[in-house]
């Protein structure tokens, strides 16, 4: 098909056609289509004040993008002016940036397995705009997203520990990012045991992998830790029956990270940051770690396996401890990391703890970019829960209560003493059902808010 008009319900123009009025008002959804002069035609509605938002923006055009891909239209048009009547508080430029970045978004397609399907995207074309540097952001907010998107999509067996490194070195070559991988090797040199111990079961080695980008190297070092297990099982303490295919998303802490490096560095973003990425698989194989274990890690602890399934805390102790060799200032580490964060908060808010005026922070950040975050609570009463009688203290809490709160008091043990430090639990949000610009499966949260958070605390 070819080309479509998006025009929106209050311009004068649409409110004198009795046509328009009537769809308008009959139609529930926030956009309307209809034949008019022979020609496609998409009318935004209008979005009440008290409901205007940035994501409101993205939502809609997130919509109206895959409404028109899957009609297979080519290109459409919109006006400045009727993005801008979106939003009508909002800054005009931000606007047309969050129309650009939803619509992308709404017609991201993960298709690589479907054999007769062929991805359609529709063009969008500006007009009477100005703003091609806010258009020019949108697009790459939006390409961001979508990497981190594919990453969490693709499929285990394709993205393990030993290819996960390979896409990323082939990713930012010829970018301002350095990408160094560090081998079993290299990860035995460096007392890398809790990546080392939750690897040992599967086929493909773990790895490590930092991702530097030095935007302006005189500001502040900030570090991303993301969580890389490209697949879990639960290792030795097997996880129920239930279809446990989503866990091939497990990475998507990994995913996050690797997405907020090509957003600072393809918006050539005036910060320092590196990206700190330990990747293993969790397998239950004769070699695979076991309960009742004891690993001791690089700064002295001693951590024994209560459950082999809250291994995402290991492999991030090794990260967090690389983060102050680095002598980062500011430490966030984000991970699938709990099925309690999901129970307390949902499947629209991730969980962020640590400190807490960064954590109030991130949630007004994340209120702006759509990454929808919530800050909990660090309660030093509960440290008790991870006591061991083999160990300095365990893996996983000994009572069934406030699971998402002692992982957190876990990981608090491992982070620099000079940081400042947040953890971000993302498991309610790795995946979605369609909606807005918000398509089946990943999401690609945590890009958008760990880019945004970086510049902030550089500003």
């Amino acid at each position: 098909m070819g080309q479509a008009m998006i025009i929106y319900s209050n311009d004068p123009q649409v409110t004198n056609d009795e046509q328009v009025k009537q769809v308008v008002e009959n139609e529930p959804n926030s956009f309307s289509t209809l034949i008019i002069e022979g020609k496609l035609t998409v009318i935004i509605k209008e979005v009440e004040e008290d409901k205007q938002s940035y994501d409101k923006i993205r939502m809609v055009a997130g919509d109206v993008a895959r409404a028109l891909s899957n009609r297979k239209v080519d290109e459409a048009s919109i006006r400045e002016q009727d993005v801008q009547a979106l939003f009508s508080k909002g800054d005009k430029g931000a606007v047309v940036t969050a129309f650009v970045e939803g619509w992308h978004l709404g017609g991201y397609q993960f298709l690589t397995y479907k054999s007769k399907e062929t991805p359609h995207t529709t063009t969008l074309n500006f007009t009477n705009t100005d703003k091609v540097a806010d258009v020019e952001m949108g697009e790459i907010r939006a390409d961001a997203t979508a990497f981190s998107r594919d990453l969490m999509n693709e499929l285990s067996n394709v993205l393990n520990p030993e290819t996960f490194p390979k896409v990323l070195e082939e990713k930012f070559q010829d970018t301002n990012v350095e990408v160094t991988v560090f081998d079993k090797t290299k990860l035995e040199e460096m007392e890398m045991n809790g990546v080392l111990t939750v690897g040992r079961g599967s086929e493909y080695d773990p790895t490590f992998v930092e991702l530097e980008y030095r935007g302006d190297a005189s500001k502040p070092l900030v570090a991303l830790v993301g969580k890389g297990v490209t697949f879990d099982t639960g290792g030795i303490s097997l996880k129920g029956g239930r279809n446990i295919s989503d866990m091939r998303m497990d990475m998507g802490g990994a995913a996050a990270v690797a997405g907020a490096m090509e957003l600072l560095a393809k918006s050539k973003a005036k910060v320092n940051v590196i990206g700190l990425i330990p990747i293993a698989e969790n397998m239950p194989d004769s070699k695979s770690f076991l309960p009742g274990e004891v690993i001791r890690f690089k700064n002295g602890h001693t951590v024994q396996v209560g459950n082999t399934d809250a291994e995402g805390r290991l492999i991030l102790a090794d990260g967090l401890i690389r983060a102050g060799e680095h002598q980062a200032e500011y430490v966030v580490n984000i991970a699938t990391l709990t099925g309690a964060v999901v129970n307390a908060l949902g499947s629209k808010l991730a969980g962020v703890f640590g400190d807490a005026q960064l954590s109030e922070d991130m949630k007004v950040i994340g209120e702006e970019n759509g990454d929808f975050i919530w800050p909990m609570p660090l309660v030093d009463a509960y440290e008790s829960y991870l006591k061991s009688d083999y160990a300095d203290f365990s893996n996983i809490s000994s009572k069934g209560e406030a699971g998402a709160i002692t992982a957190g008091l876990f990981l608090r043990r491992f982070v620099p003493s000079a940081s400042k430090w947040l953890h971000v639990d993302m498991a309610g949000v790795m995946d979605s059902q369609e909606s807005g610009y918000y398509t089946k499966s990943a999401t690609g949260f945590g890009a958008r808010l760990l880019a945004d958070f970086t510049n902030h605390v550089s500003k």
